[in-house]
């Protein structure tokens, strides 16, 4: 049996998940389908690359493609986390009663998890052209890389971030046609975004990434957290900004930003670094910056 889910304080077991047998239940935590804000932000980025493309209404089945591809490799990648990071999980009372971690899920099954999880993103990578799929794939290795970050730099959120900003690649090369400027700064500025969202998810367990090695931007940034955060957002608006004027040169265009601006800095200004509560909801609040700037990128994307 899967351990209580209210004592995870980061899930939302809740809806289908919550009326699951215990053994299938087991599987939808690993893979955290109880906690949808994960394949959300993984999504967001591919949207925007779609949409600033001037694809977001032409191209709605590719929206439809990447957000399954988002909710399989999401799942995908917490699989593999957990397969790494299993001893350690054991150890953080935040983890500890994760599947794999408790003793729910084998590891074994946990392997054939990830591979029939894999197997969907595979279906979705062969709805993308060749250059875009190229482009898909380079992924793999700072996929793979990624749950090792944490034991050897300060900032695994970085490394996050060029690994969950990597379908903003995928979506502006498959309308584009090519890797081109806009689409790298899109990318760019995802990263930022990813660094300063994750380092408020990351305030949740300070005390006991410390205690056990565990290193974070959190951790890093110290009691200027708050500060820190709100420069990588001004980055991210920034690499933003020009990606936008890249595509549309009117001071005008800038405006479809505000919305996105104006979350971010109610972010920072409601953050209590002390409260992990209070950092949790912060963090899933970037369900609504990712989807402010999709609706920013269409306006931008269509008026070409």
């Amino acid at each position: 049996m899967t351990a209580p889910a209210e004592i995870v304080p980061d899930t939302q077991h809740r809806g289908l998940v919550g009326h699951l047998p215990p053994r299938l239940r087991a599987f939808a935590l690993l893979a955290r389908f109880d906690r949808p804000i994960g394949w959300w932000l993984l999504f967001w980025p591919g949207a925007w690359g779609v949409a600033l493309a001037g694809g977001a209404f032409r191209r709605w089945d590719l929206i439809a493609w990447l957000l399954l591809g988002a909710i399989a490799m999401r799942g995908a990648g917490c699989v593999y986390n957990d397969i790494v990071d299993r001893d350690l999980d054991r150890k953080v009372a935040r983890t500890r009663a994760r599947p794999l971690a408790s003793g729910a899920v084998s590891l074994t099954a946990a392997w054939v998890w990830l591979v029939l999880l894999c197997l969907i993103g595979l279906v979705v990578l062969l709805q993308l052209s060749a250059y875009a799929a190229i482009v898909a794939l380079a992924s793999l290795a700072p996929v793979a890389a990624y749950p090792f970050m944490k034991r050897i730099t300060w900032w695994p959120q970085a490394w996050l971030g060029l690994v969950f900003s990597w379908a903003a690649l995928v979506g502006w090369s498959e309308v584009a046609g090519a890797l081109t400027l806009p689409g790298l700064l899109l990318y760019g500025g995802a990263i930022a975004w990813v660094i300063g969202y994750d380092t408020i998810y990351a305030l949740q367990d300070r005390e006991d990434d410390a205690l056990i090695g565990v290193r974070s931007s959190a951790l890093r940034m110290g009691r200027h957290v708050r500060v820190g955060t709100a420069g990588f957002y001004a980055l991210a608006l920034a690499l933003w900004a020009v990606a936008i004027w890249q595509v549309r040169a009117d001071p005008l265009a800038f405006v479809a930003l505000a919305p996105v601006a104006l979350h971010f800095g109610w972010q920072i200004a409601t953050l209590d670094t002390e409260d992990g509560a209070n950092a949790l909801d912060r963090f899933r609040a970037n369900r609504f910056a990712g989807l402010l700037m999709f609706l920013g990128c269409v306006v931008v994307g269509q008026a070409l």
